[in-house]
């Protein structure tokens, strides 16, 4: 049970500091600075205790990968979705229930973007967090946190920058994603999840 506690605990404040940076007043170019940031270190905070996976595409990485309970994959993604849904409503009773225009990308686009950053930050995840070769070093948490970094700063004009199926909920909750894209996100992040898991494999064979 502490484990998934854990889990809608990093998504809670991973989504939160995504509403309170991005939804005016927010912190303008620096809000990717802050989300990077924000997962770092709840990643630090609940490594030890759930793997700091906070994020659905992850999960399915890592349980591809060999490190994740199956009978861990659908608790966690409950807890992360939780998570970031609660904390989108927490966002929206703190500032006021603002208007909020939601982002109309291009979905082929923005579907390539997502895809492509979400593979990156599993990949990352897979190399620091759950391979032999990395056990135990100290940097896994700023490796990861900065991969969402570079990801908001590249592409976070062009599809959100989610890397995340339960971002994108929350930031569907809190209206600065249209319902009707969700797909985009769902599609690009499992995909970029998976292939970032067969590309481990295939370059690890041995790491079992």
């Amino acid at each position: 049970m502490n484990k998934y506690i854990v889990e809608f605990i990093g998504a809670f404040f991973l989504v939160l500091t995504i509403g309170f940076t991005v939804i005016e007043p927010g912190a303008g170019a620096m809000a990717p600075l802050a989300i990077g940031s924000a997962l770092m270190v709840m990643v630090y905070a609940g490594g030890h205790i759930s793997g700091g996976h906070y994020n659905p595409a992850v999960t399915l990485a890592v349980w591809m990968r060999g490190r994740c309970a199956t009978k861990d994959v659908i608790p966690y993604i409950i807890a992360q979705v939780i998570g970031g849904v609660i904390a989108a409503l927490i966002v929206l009773f703190l500032k006021g229930h603002p208007p909020v225009e939601p982002a109309q990308p291009n979905a082929v686009y923005a579907l390539i973007a997502e895809f492509l950053f979400t593979f990156a930050l599993c990949y990352v995840v897979l190399n620091v967090a759950t391979s032999k070769n990395t056990s135990g070093n100290s940097f896994y948490g700023l490796a990861i946190g900065f991969t969402v970094l570079i990801g908001a700063y590249s592409v976070g004009a062009i599809s959100g920058a989610a890397f995340n199926p339960a971002v994108a909920v929350g930031v569907t909750v809190m209206g600065l994603s249209s319902v009707v894209n969700i797909w985009i996100f769902i599609v690009g992040n499992f995909l970029g999840g998976a292939l970032a898991a067969v590309t481990f494999k295939f370059l690890n064979p041995e790491d079992k």
